[in-house]
């Protein structure tokens, strides 16, 4: 561990404070925490108090931090090319889309390069709607698919209301039995009643009109709510009933984050077009993008794509991502995923919903599971933000940080995550969750 003695946490804090303007937030009641350095599943600040990150950050460091093979790939890049056009040919950006496609489901040929996730949210929209000749775009309520222009729009929680520029939109309800909006009382019931749901608002809107359907395999930041068996399956059967493009986004479920490489692989289910970023280089360089079936790569063949970036594919992208699938295949890190979230973290989780009162549900796959808080099981009635706040800065002050959004607590670490290290969380998480019941 290397901190720079020459920084504090308090005049690295005053410095953000006075010169970034923060995102999602009321400027005046930003208090980041300070972070100097991470390796693996751990950070520490410039005190030198670490904190084991089961946040992942926003859910992408996926290898965990620092890893040698991504740091030295992005060096020995800079030092051959730095930067290039994305009209031109560059080798490492040719083989980062090949490892892609080596990933992706039989079907699939192209890979077009963006910055992050929403700017490949927005391009895959561009896509199927000059695949299909029509505009409207079906998306979840629970969603979140990213803070730029349709993204924003597409995406169906609160914070697109006040960014509802773009046009074309419609959103309807997935399945979450848990909050069921069909009044089910099984998987199955719920099921059958969202695909129906769903019918109808394909009808209600007309066919005709809707270029495309965008999911999230597994919803991320809505919850973390894994799809019955069937629905994606279901979804499918009525896109290519109506011809319409199905988009899955993968940018925080992919790439090892449910214990496959691709949360798809889960339920059976063929997309055509896969949006993804995030896990596929754990972000150690702004990288996103869309991988194209060879239907969608058929239609453009011979017609114009009116779109494109600056920075798309860049070199530095490029070579983190080669490096960090080749670092996740060499390690086994999806299949400890798997087996870690199977054998460890999730019976963890569930045993202290058994302990714990205002924990209403425990759901997940692989390294991907959220804690949904409640004042009362019998109605449900959420726990207000405050107290996951609470909650949070208490297991700040512990050493271990979580993602949260609304009621719950998200438990996402970085897919190298130790049985140690999930039991040493765990206990943290039930040590908070006592002082908070005692409080």
């Amino acid at each position: 561990m290397q901190i720079d003695t020459a920084a504090t946490n308090e005049m690295v804090r005053e410095l953000d404070r006075s010169f970034v303007f923060h995102s999602w937030s009321v400027q005046s009641a930003v208090n980041p925490l300070v972070i100097a350095g991470g390796l693996g599943c751990e950070l520490w600040d410039f005190a030198g108090k670490r904190y084991l990150d089961f946040s992942s950050q926003l859910v992408n460091t996926n290898i965990g931090h620092c890893h040698p093979k991504v740091v030295d790939a992005i060096k020995a890049q800079a030092e051959t090319l730095a930067t290039v056009a994305p009209s031109t040919a560059n080798l490492t950006r040719g083989l980062a889309a090949k490892r892609i496609i080596d990933l992706a489901p039989a079907g699939f040929r192209k890979v077009f390069f963006t910055n992050a996730g929403a700017d490949a949210n927005e391009n895959a929209i561009r896509m199927a709607r000059l695949y299909t000749g029509r505009q409207k775009v079906l998306s979840a309520y629970r969603s979140y698919h990213g803070n730029t222009g349709a993204a924003i729009v597409a995406t169906g929680d609160a914070r697109r209301i006040a960014n509802e520029y773009a046009t074309g939109h419609v959103h309807f309800f997935t399945p979450y039995l848990y909050r069921s909006e069909f009044h089910a009382s099984s998987e199955a019931e719920e099921c059958e009643r969202a695909l129906h749901h769903l019918r109808r608002i394909i009808e209600s809107e007309g066919p005709a009109t809707i270029a495309a359907i965008l999911l999230e395999s597994v919803p991320g930041t809505a919850g973390i709510m894994v799809p019955p068996a069937g629905y994606l399956a279901g979804v499918r059967g009525l896109a290519d009933e109506f011809g319409i493009v199905l988009i899955l986004d993968e940018v925080m479920s992919g790439f090892g984050r449910t214990g496959a490489w691709l949360a798809l692989e889960h339920f059976d289910v063929r997309p055509d077009l896969i949006v993804f970023a995030k896990g596929v280089n754990s972000g150690y360089v702004p990288a996103g993008g869309v991988i194209l079936s060879d239907q969608v790569c058929d239609h453009f063949h011979e017609r114009f794509f009116p779109g494109g970036l600056t920075y798309s594919g860049h070199p530095l992208a490029m070579a983190s991502i080669v490096a960090t699938l080749d670092a996740m295949q060499e390690e086994n890190m999806v299949g400890n995923a798997a087996a870690i979230g199977r054998d460890v973290l999730g019976p963890g989780l569930r045993a202290l919903a058994e302990k714990h009162e205002i924990i209403g549900e425990v759901r997940g796959i692989g390294l991907f599971w959220a804690i949904e808080f409640v004042s009362d099981r019998s109605t449900r009635q959420p726990l207000a933000g405050s107290a996951i706040a609470k909650i949070k800065a208490d297991l700040a002050h512990k050493g271990l940080l979580v993602f949260t959004a609304d009621n719950r607590i998200h438990v996402v670490p970085p897919c190298i995550v130790s049985q140690a290290q999930v039991e040493r969380a765990l206990a943290l998480l039930d040590e908070a969750l006592h002082a908070f019941r005692a409080g």
